[in-house]
């Protein structure tokens, strides 16, 4: 799949005039915890050549494949691809956005060019916002506990779904840190030994074997703990401040410094 994947990237280039900075994995396959038929959720970011900027018009800064933007060649249908052009990249990176962090720390990268991105890994500290951060987890956190797990018989393989947004949150308020994507790193540094971890390491060997994990009776401790992190963490979230400098211009200046790196102009 990966060769699959720069072959699609390099047509991508060809065809929509663009130039790939970087392709990485997003989704269950990153986190740890995929299933036998996981999509492979590859996401990116991508610079058009400097004439594509020099227009009135603001143009459409994503691509998505092959589901809004087909390529003339064969696109494996495991595969959903999308990319962010530069300028969107930058504006959300300087906002704190989460899953673009996520993107810059996954452990499965599939392409990598010019400097970029290092440049941009060079600046997270300043700009990471731990509020924000927790903010986007929590809720993502909620919203999947209030769909998912509920009744007395819940989707099991959703407590993946509760449980890392949970653990991310809670290591930015432990580490003050961006959290890793690893739902492995996230338990065993969070989760002390004991019947909770024991029931989450079960939950995890189920799902890595590929066991189907459907409709089960709901785990008390588990929606238990998630309740109490999710109080605990939004009272912590509402007494943090947002202090941040403005990146602006340094981010301005990876813009003009890529054109040139890029493009050779």
């Amino acid at each position: 799949m990966e060769n699959h994947i720069r072959k699609v990237i390099e047509q991508a280039e060809k065809e929509f005039a663009i130039k790939v900075l970087y392709a990485c994995e997003s989704g269950s396959r990153a986190w740890g915890f995929p299933s036998k038929d996981s999509d492979y959720d590859v996401r990116f970011i991508y610079i058009h050549h400097p004439s594509w900027y020099l227009s009135i018009d603001q143009k459409r800064d994503v691509i998505e494949i092959p589901n809004h933007d087909p390529i003339s060649i064969p696109v494996d249908p495991l595969l959903d691809m999308s990319g962010w052009e530069l300028t969107k990249t930058l504006k959300l990176f300087r906002k704190s956005n989460p899953p673009l962090l996520e993107w810059l720390r996954s452990n499965m990268i599939y392409y990598q060019r010019f400097s970029t991105i290092e440049k941009m890994k060079q600046l997270e500290k300043q700009i990471f916002s731990p509020t924000s951060t927790i903010y986007h987890y929590l809720n993502m956190a909620k919203g999947n506990f209030r769909e998912y797990l509920q009744g007395d018989t819940v989707k099991i393989k959703k407590y993946f779904y509760v449980l890392r947004p949970i653990l991310a949150a809670k290591w930015v308020q432990t580490f003050q840190t961006i959290p890793p994507m690893e739902f492995d790193i996230l338990v065993h540094k969070l989760i002390p030994d004991g019947e909770l971890r024991t029931k989450i390491d079960i939950l995890l060997e189920r799902k890595k074997s590929g066991e189907e994990l459907t409709l089960e009776p709901r785990i008390n401790l588990i929606n238990e703990y998630l309740e109490r992190e999710m109080q605990q963490l939004e009272t912590y979230a509402k007494g943090l401040e947002r202090n941040l400098i403005d990146p602006t211009e340094q981010l301005d200046q990876l813009f003009r410094y890529t054109l040139k790196e890029v493009w050779n102009d």
